[in-house]
């Protein structure tokens, strides 16, 4: 599939602001079922390339001087191929076991703790998983606005409804629950008639069958595997650690902050 994405970020501010630092993973993933034919950031300010710790491309960026307004432009085309069964073809350098340590956000209550019981063994299969995917589905209605990005997975179980990132907080956390390697996914997804967004989140999860061991890549929000429809940003344990913006900043006043994603797909032509 051929995926073009357009992302935009941009914050107002009432007062003017002195510094920004933001800190961005806004450059698709380099891996083996995505190949990036070109990509380009926009804005203003500073930006210094670095790669973090789980292998995302990420940016700095500072912005000094006075200034009302912080834009950020993320674009370009992804050509991604299908995944069996939401396999991934590399196991990635760092260990599954970094991918065992809740965060507050996926911190295993003794709610979920019962609820990963009740839908999850200790040694899935990837089957499995896609019906515990669709159990947070029933237990969490998706609900834009339902909640804030610093809602835990206990929080989004708790209420009944959230979004994509709770989806896969609470799929986290029930992995974590039964001893089970999982992360944390950011990307972009090609949304088809669906009204859901087009920036999204999805986990990665570690299986041990008979015909393969590795990563498993599931849409807990679509109950699905995730296939090439999907453009992977970063990954990481929570949103904190793998969100596409975060920052802080000097001044300003209220913040007003207005995304627009658009991610459009066609079949990838076949070289006779």
């Amino acid at each position: 599939m051929l995926l073009t994405i357009r992302h935009e970020t941009i914050y107002h501010y009432t007062e003017e602001l002195t510094y920004t630092i933001q800190q961005l993973r806004l450059t698709p993933r380099p891996e083996e079922h995505q190949r990036t034919l070109n990509w380009h950031i926009t804005s203003s300010g500073v930006r210094n390339p670095f790669t973090d710790a789980f292998g995302n491309l990420s940016h700095m960026l500072t912005i000094t001087g006075r200034h009302n307004e912080v834009r950020i432009v993320a674009e370009g085309s992804i050509a991604v191929t299908p995944l069996y069964l939401g396999r991934l073809p590399q196991t990635g350098a760092v260990s599954p076991l970094v991918f065992t340590v809740a965060t507050s956000l996926t911190q295993a209550t003794p709610t979920i703790i019962e609820f990963a019981h009740r839908h999850l063994s200790r040694n899935p299969n990837s089957e499995d998983l896609v019906t515990l995917a669709q159990a947070i589905c029933n237990a969490v209605t998706y609900q834009s606005g339902s909640t804030l990005v610093t809602s835990s997975a206990d929080d989004a179980l708790r209420l009944g409804q959230g979004v994509c990132q709770d989806h896969a907080h609470l799929f986290l956390a029930c992995c974590h629950a039964v001893g089970i390697p999982a992360c944390y996914v950011s990307g972009y997804i090609d949304p088809g008639n669906s009204d859901h967004a087009e920036s999204h989140a999805w986990v990665d999860v570690w299986v041990a069958q008979s015909d393969f061991t590795g990563w498993v890549s599931i849409d807990v929000t679509h109950a699905c595997f995730a296939s090439d429809a999907y453009c992977r940003l970063a990954i990481g344990r929570d949103y904190d650690s793998a969100a596409p913006v975060r920052g802080v900043r000097r001044g300003g006043g209220e913040e007003t902050l207005s995304v627009s994603v658009h991610v459009s797909a066609k079949a990838l032509s076949l070289s006779p």
